[in-house]
């Protein structure tokens, strides 16, 4: 089974170490506040995440942690707040989701110029796309078990009790889409690199036809198989990654974002040149995934299009923004082509106008 894909090694070696580690204070760190780590470390960046910064940590005797950190550039302040993410998955791990384990977290930014934290590391794929599930996944009836796994999981994240796990002081609860809606408006109008009308038109329309929240609990916010440690064989989830946009409000916007990444086969896709890992078939339809939650939580899911259009809507902003800091040239790994950031983010941007119409 293969492990969290790792690209190419985080750049080039500064005096110091890999791109974004100082070496030397990061390792006596270790050595002082992690019990099991035993250096000397070789640190790898762990290719596929564009906002914190995510590296492989192998100890003397082998031993794999995992450190991150915040990217390099100008950051949102609760988007990359190392202490915030270290809190969230120790108190999700009380729950039935499996997260990795919590281990350290450095607030003192003397020593890597930035916070971190550590935690462990979890054996698994991360299906990035149709052509590693293909590879990784050819058995549709573990891709069936994997599909009812997903929302299993979400289910048991939705229905925890945020006071119960610690988080209760994670987020307002109340009037989730009128604050998101206002969050990613600002970034949108502080990131963007052209006007985009289309943008514009949609956060007016999300406005007229928000919903009223019914169902309050810790949403993931950005809850995909790309940010899931699956078991290929087995067909379960076996750590879900990638926190940093967690709060509390309401789940059912998690409902729209796997299912706008739950593309189905012969569907068009919001723009990249890679498939969806669920394109190929063999996986649950939306209605099954959809069924499934409502029957394993007691929810109902009456506004999926309108979740799905907000979701796209806000992709779309914080791909803008993270497009943005490539052509900054603040982020470690710079061969992506920020044409495709552009063409996604006008493809989001026309969906969600579409759907939206759709709900009239």
């Amino acid at each position: 089974m293969r492990a969290m894909d790792v690209g190419v090694d985080a750049g080039e070696n500064t005096g110091n170490g890999v791109l974004g580690i100082d070496v030397g204070p990061v390792s006596a760190w270790l050595d002082g506040n992690v019990p099991a780590a035993r250096g000397p470390y070789e640190f790898e960046f762990i290719a596929g995440g564009h906002s914190n910064l995510t590296y492989k940590v192998t100890g003397a005797d082998g031993k794999r942690l995992v450190l991150r950190r915040p990217p390099l550039g100008a950051v949102l302040a609760t988007a990359h707040d190392m202490g915030r993410e270290f809190a969230i998955i120790t108190g999700v791990g009380r729950t039935e989701v499996p997260v990795p384990q919590a281990l350290g977290l450095c607030s003192d930014e003397s020593v890597n110029g930035a916070p971190f934290y550590v935690m462990s590391y979890v054996d698994g794929v991360v299906l990035h796309d149709a052509e590693l599930a293909d590879l990784e996944m050819p058995d549709h009836a573990a891709r069936e078990d994997l599909s009812q796994s997903v929302v299993d999981v979400l289910a048991a994240l939705h229905t925890a009790d945020p006071d119960a796990i610690g988080l209760g002081d994670l987020g307002r609860r109340e009037a989730y889409l009128d604050r998101q809606l206002k969050r990613w408006k600002r970034q949108w109008e502080s990131s963007k690199t052209r006007e985009l009308p289309a943008m514009d038109r949609a956060f007016d329309l999300l406005g007229q036809a928000k919903p009223e929240q019914r169902y309050t609990g810790v949403v993931h916010g950005d809850y995909r198989l790309g940010n899931m440690l699956v078991d290929p064989v087995r067909g379960t989830v076996e750590a879900v990654l990638d926190w940093e946009l967690c709060t509390l409000g309401d789940v059912l916007a998690d409902i729209g974002y796997i299912l706008n990444n739950w593309v189905q086969p012969g569907e068009a896709t919001s723009g990249g040149t890679t498939e969806p890992p669920t394109m190929h078939g063999g996986f649950s339809t939306r209605e099954e995934l959809i069924d499934r939650y409502c029957t394993t939580t007691g929810f109902e899911v009456t506004n999926a299009d309108y979740y799905r259009a907000f979701q796209h809507w806000r992709l779309a902003a914080i791909v803008e923004g993270v497009m943005a800091r490539y052509l900054k040239g603040v982020m470690v790994d710079d061969s992506v082509d920020t044409d495709e950031y552009r063409v996604r983010v006008e493809t989001m941007a026309d969906e969600a106008n579409r759907l939206l119409h759709g709900l009239g």
